[in-house]
């Protein structure tokens, strides 16, 4: 069976991408969750280490390649000395059922700033990774690939992590979807205790844009429909799909975008033209319609939803052109579901 450090050696020419081990993707920080900049941080250590991130040696980078990356903030001393005392402080938990094993252990054994070349603005950052997380890493023969340009831009922690977490699963056979509960939930995003207690808050305020942020900026396509039992939300089922070519290109069209604006365009607030659903006919050859409806776990016919949600459209009086025409046809999708 194929290793995460093969993997991660095997694309050690790849500046673009991160083999990261899944158990770390899904692993959930019970206390003292990283911060969006020392998550991104996290990234840049593990795609440096490459296929040698479980080896117990001692990992270097420079200031000045860390500054070349665009997404991450023109460090210095002062700015990095707390972000490596985040990632020795987070405490990583994954739980294998097959094993019936839980491992708790610490990102990072620990790390050191050389500043004696301080005067001439270049830093040695070296670290050594702790040992249970080369031990995940070792033993780990699932992994998850994640854009570097993704990660880099994404501009919450709650979106890494998400981002993270379904990155993955996406390779996993006849996998598209995944029910967490309320608490699971908010583990996975690493909302802390005390904070965001309603679901309305997290759904509101880390989980809605975090999709949002992913949609526009990766080339997946996430939709969550939240379960009730009765009146309260029990859990939340995540769906997922690759997105279609020109789905991708656009998003790699907004990442090569100044960051300026990326939110004005993702809410609506900027002037963009909005992709019209079709005004008849089926969705038969729209792959990105057909996206939508995958992401939304709905597998009735093509011609048949089409037709069902223009009908819905008229009923409601929404523009087929609507600005959020998207989002709603992915509502409907959702609340159609499985046939």
């Amino acid at each position: 069976m194929t290793k995460t450090t093969q993997i991660a050696a095997d694309r050690a020419y790849d500046e673009a991408k991160t083999v990261l081990p899944a158990e770390v993707a899904r692993g959930v920080y019970m206390r003292n969750a990283p911060s969006l900049a020392a998550l991104k941080l996290m990234h840049l250590l593990i795609g440096k280490a490459g296929g040698r991130m479980a080896e117990p040696i001692r990992h270097e980078i420079r200031l000045s390649d860390i500054r070349k990356i665009d997404g991450m903030k023109n460090h210095d001393r002062a700015s990095l000395t707390p972000l490596f005392a985040e990632l020795s402080a987070a405490v990583l938990t994954h739980d294998d059922p097959e094993k019936m094993v839980v491992t708790i252990g610490g990102l990072l054994d620990f790390a050191r700033i050389d500043y004696r070349h301080e005067v001439s603005n270049d830093l040695l950052v070296s670290w050594y990774f702790g040992g249970a997380f080369r031990e995940m890493a070792e033993k780990s023969c699932h992994w998850a690939i994640l854009d570097r340009q993704t990660v880099f831009a994404l501009s919450s922690k709650y979106s890494i992590l998400l981002f993270q977490h379904i990155a993955s699963l996406v390779n996993l056979d006849h996998v598209a979807s995944k029910t967490f509960t309320v608490a699971e939930l908010r583990a996975v995003l690493g909302v802390p205790h005390g904070k965001m207690e309603r679901w309305n808050d997290v759904n509101r305020f880390a989980l809605t844009p975090a999709i949002a942020e992913i949609n526009q900026t990766s080339r997946l396509i996430l939709t969550a429909t939240p379960n009730k039992i009765g009146r309260t939300v029990a859990s939340v089922t995540i769906t997922w799909a690759e997105k279609p070519p020109e789905g991708k290109q656009e998003a790699k069209r907004e990442l090569d975008r100044p960051k300026v604006g990326r939110e004005a365009r993702r809410n609506g607030s900027a002037e963009t033209v909005a992709r019209a659903f079709p005004s008849s006919g089926s969705i038969e050859f729209d792959d990105h319609w057909k996206a939508l409806k995958r992401a939304a776990g709905c597998n009735m016919d093509n011609t048949m939803i089409a037709e069902k949600f223009r009908a819905w459209c008229a009923s409601k009086g929404l523009s087929l052109d609507g600005r959020n025409i998207e989002q709603a046809f992915s509502n409907f999708c959702a609340t159609v579901g499985k046939v």
